[in-house]
């Protein structure tokens, strides 16, 4: 499994950092980023909503 934040298009709301903080953080330039790809399935649920709620469809998990 491959969980992306596509940095050209993230623009910074944070909320997928706050649906899924164990998978996803604020970089120094207030971007999201991926800390960890190895999820448990509780974690999967929620960094696919974190995906589907993401306001410019930057999060990509394959």
């Amino acid at each position: 499994m491959s969980i992306q934040v596509d940095e050209s298009i993230c623009i910074g709301c944070a909320l997928c950092v706050s649906m899924c903080d164990s998978v996803f953080a604020m970089n120094d330039e207030g971007i999201s980023e991926v800390i960890t790809n190895e999820v448990s399935d509780d974690m999967l649920a929620d960094a696919e909503e974190a995906r589907d709620c993401c306001p410019v469809g930057a999060i990509v998990i394959e």
